[in-house]
């Protein structure tokens, strides 16, 4: 500890550099680093931290992080006691505690600690209190311990007056003596009754072949070895065995006794008593029974928190992974907007000139494949603004029917099976169309171009025990599966199967990302999906959607497009400098009157100024205080209000909902081109 106390950026709190440290200061922090204790100094009123090695272990994973906070920071959990000793002892006095309880957070997990705690101030060069040592030392297993003891000797307490009350209660069943020379068995009234004496029989002269006879069949043998024993050795008689009733049920009785022997060391004589444990057994073997059931119930509970706490990992892998995509895809579309816009705007000032539109189409073509591939790395990413509504299942497989039987083949055979009363579901339906047709293509690739796809839905209810670790929450869904007959997947293939650009295909026939695509939108629409392969039989996904209790929408006759061009005034607002130039130059060819601002700072001041604008095109995510939400706020209240287009990469959650956009809000995704910026210009201004 004392190197990292040394290495330690000490200027960046009130003890300045260490060189100025006061010397009563650095002995302290000397006698404390020599102490095989864990302690930890409190410097000043905030309490900055320093602490020896002994205490690193006991602050666990909060070290090194620890080292030069205030302690109220470093502790939040004790914020309020930690405050208390800081207070005394800069005050003068001092703090003790035996067995102190307090509740830490360790491993993020509320815990109950006992500890035992000494605090007294700690001068300055002026002999004045300015900081406290402390040393702890936890105490934890030694109370756990104690209290355990404690139990168990009131445990015992408790068992010994159970046996005292059951004694005088009458448990006793009688006592009984063995002439051992003689081979004669007496006892009194009680044990003949137990053993089922005739009433006439002489209690001085009970026949032991009797008493043998009613032991139960499966005790006989043992019991007359622990009698041998005891005759033998002379060892105290215990045994516990089943007794044949009058009735014909058996009870549990305990028979103790010991041996005396004659002063030439033979045995004579062999008393004891006979104790009614029938209950207490009983509650044993309930017990067993209950236990074996609970162990087992134990083992079920462990095997399912396994199964969840492994999806949960998985889920985990795969979240982690999909902020790091939808952050690379958002950058590398503003970098395809940039490089899209200028290319139309070449092309339009080369109209003649084959040679460059040639190359701008070639250009045009592979953005588009960009813009493809950063599609798919959002909708992993569960950053693609979606657009849900109430769909029918029945109806987008009849939609789906003729384009996938062009895109899979003629050697494909499609399967398709709903209900009649399918339930509704509430999702894109564009992007459920996709996720379908890359999963058959996948099967169709699987099945090597030959063979039926097996297209379904089906309404299903899902339990807790199903959904849990999942994400989802117990209810009806709609659950969309495609399963086909090929080559299957290994279990460890099939582990990977969702990780973006994952593929056993072979290099140039595919990307990776469709499956990965399928599992974001699925997600991202308060779904879940599970995929089940078998190497040489087929795969089978399955997609499940919560049940919409809405009603279909009623069919609205279709808009005749619009035509693109105008003179209404726009502000365009961009961070970007090469997005907004190449946005600005379209929207003027297209005869718009074009006014720009940086930022969402930038366009409020010229709004407020007074600045009349027919339109704003804003990106979703700028730098500064006002953000493009602010902006759509304050055109909503505007007398007319102000149509408000937005632009982005992804939504984030600024305009959106869990990446769901509103009917009222609309959305220009990047890169676009300059028919789409137009038209949809067009649209929002025409309302």
């Amino acid at each position: 500890m004392a190197g990292r106390i040394r290495a330690f950026d000490w200027s960046l709190t009130e003890l300045g550099k260490m060189d100025a440290w006061p010397a009563s200061l650095c002995s302290a922090v000397q006698l404390m680093l020599a102490s095989p204790l864990p302690m930890v100094m409190l410097w000043g009123r905030p309490g900055y931290m320093i602490y020896n090695d002994a205490y690193s272990k006991f602050a666990g994973g909060r070290h090194p992080y620890l080292l030069g906070s205030p302690v109220e920071l470093g502790w939040p959990e004790v914020a309020e006691f930690n405050r208390h000793v800081v207070d005394t002892c800069l005050a003068g006095g001092t703090l003790s505690y035996r067995n102190k309880e307090l509740v830490l957070l360790r491993d993020g997990i509320p815990e109950d600690v006992w500890l035992d705690l000494y605090y007294s101030p700690v001068a300055n060069d002026d002999g004045k209190p300015a900081g406290v040592m402390a040393m702890v030392v936890e105490t934890t297993d030694h109370v756990i311990s104690e209290r355990r003891r404690r139990a168990a000797e009131d445990a015992y307490r408790a068992d010994n007056e159970r046996v005292r009350l059951a004694l005088n209660a009458g448990a006793l069943l009688g006592s009984f003596v063995w002439d051992i020379k003689g081979n004669v068995l007496s006892g009194d009234e009680r044990f003949a009754r137990t053993f089922s004496y005739p009433a006439e029989q002489d209690l001085a002269d009970l026949p032991t072949d009797i008493a043998q006879a009613r032991i139960h069949p499966d005790d006989r043998g043992w019991v007359q070895e622990q009698v041998n024993r005891s005759v033998e050795t002379g060892e105290p008689f215990n045994a516990e065995y089943r007794v044949l009733r009058a009735d014909g049920n058996y009870l549990w009785v305990q028979a103790s006794g010991c041996c005396e022997f004659n002063e030439q060391g033979e045995p004579f004589r062999f008393p004891g008593v006979l104790i009614d444990i029938h209950e207490r057994k009983t509650a044993e073997e309930s017990l067993l029974r209950f236990t074996r059931n609970l162990e087992q119930r134990v083992a079920d509970e462990v095997e399912a928190r396994l199964t969840a706490e492994e999806q949960l990992r998985q889920s985990q892998k795969l979240e982690a992974i999909g902020g790091l995509t939808g952050g690379v895809a958002h950058d590398f579309n503003n970098l395809l907007q940039v490089i899209a816009g200028n290319l139309h705007l070449l092309a339009r000032h080369e109209p003649d000139n084959a040679n460059v539109q040639r190359r701008v189409n070639a250009s045009i073509a592979a953005v588009e494949r960009g813009a493809k591939l950063s599609s798919q790395l959002l909708a992993f990413a569960r950053r693609q603004p979606l657009s849900p509504a109430v769909c029918d299942p029945r109806q987008i497989f009849d939609g789906l029917a003729e384009l996938l039987q062009r895109a899979l083949g003629e050697t494909i055979q499609i399967s398709v099976t709903a209900p009649e009363d399918a339930w509704h579901l509430h999702v894109d339906r564009n992007q459920l169309e996709n996720a379908i047709l890359n999963l058959a293509i996948n099967a169709r690739d699987a099945m090597q171009g030959e063979g039926t796809i097996e297209l379904s839905a089906s309404n299903v209810a899902l339990d807790a025990r199903f959904c849990a670790g999942k994400g989802i929450v117990p209810g009806d869904f709609v659950c969309v599966a495609v399963a086909d007959s090929g080559v299957g997947m290994s279990p460890d293939v099939l582990g990977h199967a969702f990780e973006p650009f994952f593929t056993t295909k072979a290099d140039g026939q595919g990307t990776g990302l469709g499956l990965s695509m399928v599992f974001g939108f699925v997600k991202q629409s308060g779904g879940h999906i599970e995929m089940s392969s078998v190497p040489g039989q087929g795969t089978r996904v399955q997609l499940y959607f919560p049940r919409s209790l809405r009603p279909l929408p009623s069919e609205s006759p279709p808009h005749d497009p619009q035509q693109p061009g105008g003179n209404e005034t726009v502000l365009v607002v961009e961070d970007n400098e090469a997005v907004r130039s190449a946005a600005v130059e379209l929207l003027r060819e297209e005869g718009y009157q074009v006014l720009t601002a940086g930022n969402g700072d930038m366009a409020m001041q010229m709004l407020l100024e007074g600045v009349a604008v027919d339109l704003i095109f804003t990106d979703v995510v700028m730098p500064g205080l006002i953000k493009s939400s602010d902006l759509a706020a304050w055109a909503k209240v505007q007398t007319p209000p102000v149509p408000i287009l937005f632009t982005s990469g992804h939504t984030r959650d600024i305009i959106s909902r869990n990446h769901q956009l509103s009917p009222d809000t609309h959305l220009l995704s990047k890169p676009y081109g300059p028919e789409a910026l137009t038209q949809m210009v067009r649209a929002v201004l025409n309302g």
